[in-house]
């Protein structure tokens, strides 16, 4: 509730409320709470929730940015929240509704892309002031080991937007063993394809897959924000193969990038990268440079001090 949200940050004394993705609809109650305590307000946003319904700017199979500022229309129009038309007139009112009020309690806003940033200025998000503060990763490998790997592994929501269709197209083109780690409405019709996916895992499952694997995919169709398989597979020392979609051409390097939705090209970098240890401490190098603890302090520091 609001009100303990208010009175932790008096008991505490805390000067600074660093907030994940509030709900535009009720969150802004928590945030008031904070300031009125005394607490600066940093909210860091790792989706487009603030203007679009299903925060992800991708809809009927394609790209979309028709929402604007407070004007979520086109969300409920379109049944972007994939439910109940009424759930999408709902959710589609308090955006429009509450965003302002949301914003307005916010002292600074934190994003992990400049691409992020980009597209919430695009959509008409109050975002002014924001601050680009890539993710942290605090558990980075000393080297690589890809080059003993025996599959190539794709770990997330496994969903169409998210290209799993593609991984399995790409694959099969290049010949190679896909795994396919984590949950989502399209697990069952993956496993119907052969594909062996063990569904959600825990961290260690996880962290034991990533230790196996000779390359990670992250082929997806929608334009992210900055997806967290494509870094934690980097710090695991994989060779990570991308889409060029949104933040993931800022992470992943250039040998690792290709268009969004062409499986030969992601076929080809998956055949170039295959046990590219070589490969695997480049990506390495990058997320030390980038995303390793003291680097991310370093920019939220700067943020708090402002």
């Amino acid at each position: 509730r609001a009100e303990d949200v208010g009175a932790a940050v008096r008991r505490t004394g805390a000067r600074i409320v660093h907030a994940h993705n509030v709900n535009p609809a009720f969150g802004w109650r928590a945030l008031a709470a904070s300031r009125a305590a005394g607490a600066r307000v940093v909210l860091h946003l790792h989706n487009y929730r603030l203007v679009c319904a299903n925060g992800i700017c991708f809809t009927r199979g394609e790209d979309c940015t028709r929402c604007h500022g407070r004007n979520t229309l086109p969300g409920v129009a379109l049944n972007c929240r994939g439910g109940a038309r009424a759930e999408a007139a709902v959710y589609g009112a308090a955006l429009a509704a509450w965003q302002t009020r949301l914003a307005g309690r916010v002292d600074r806003f934190v994003v992990p892309s400049a691409f992020a940033l980009e597209r919430l200025r695009a959509l008409g998000a109050p975002v002014a002031g924001a601050a680009v503060v890539w993710s942290v990763q605090r558990d980075i490998a000393a080297a690589s080991a890809a080059g003993d790997g025996e599959f190539v592994l794709y770990a997330g929501r496994v969903a169409a937007e998210k290209g799993v269709f593609d991984a399995v197209q790409a694959c099969r083109a290049a010949g190679l063993a896909l795994v396919v780690a984590g949950d989502g409405p399209a697990l069952q019709a993956v496993r119907a394809l052969g594909v062996q996916a063990p569904g959600r895992l825990e961290p260690e499952g996880l962290a034991d897959l990533r230790r196996r694997a000779a390359v990670a995919i992250v082929p997806s169709r929608y334009q992210e924000i900055l997806p967290l398989a494509a870094l934690e597979a980097m710090a695991c020392g994989l060779p990570v193969v991308a889409t060029r979609a949104g933040g993931l051409a800022e992470v992943v390097p250039e040998e690792g990038l290709a268009p969004v939705g062409d499986v030969g090209a992601l076929s080809a970098r998956l055949s170039a990268l295959w046990r590219d240890q070589a490969a695997g401490e480049r990506g390495l190098a990058r997320v030390r440079e980038r995303c390793a603890p003291a680097r991310v302090a370093a920019g939220l520091r700067a943020v708090y001090d402002d």
